[in-house]
């Protein structure tokens, strides 16, 4: 039993999956709070941009 727990601990083959997740939910994170901070300016920026294409 105890080399079971043993070798559960020792195990890391998921750890590079857990790793991924924590980082793209940071990233998440990030976008989000950029969006928000700069939401206005974006906008303001993708309308005269939109301004200025044709069609």
């Amino acid at each position: 039993m105890t080399q079971s727990i043993y070798r559960f601990f020792a195990d890391e083959s998921g750890l590079t999956t857990v790793e991924y997740a924590i980082a793209g939910a940071l990233i998440g994170v990030a976008v989000i709070l950029a969006f928000t901070t700069l939401g206005g300016s974006v906008a303001g920026t993708v309308m005269i941009i939109d301004g200025i294409l044709p069609g």
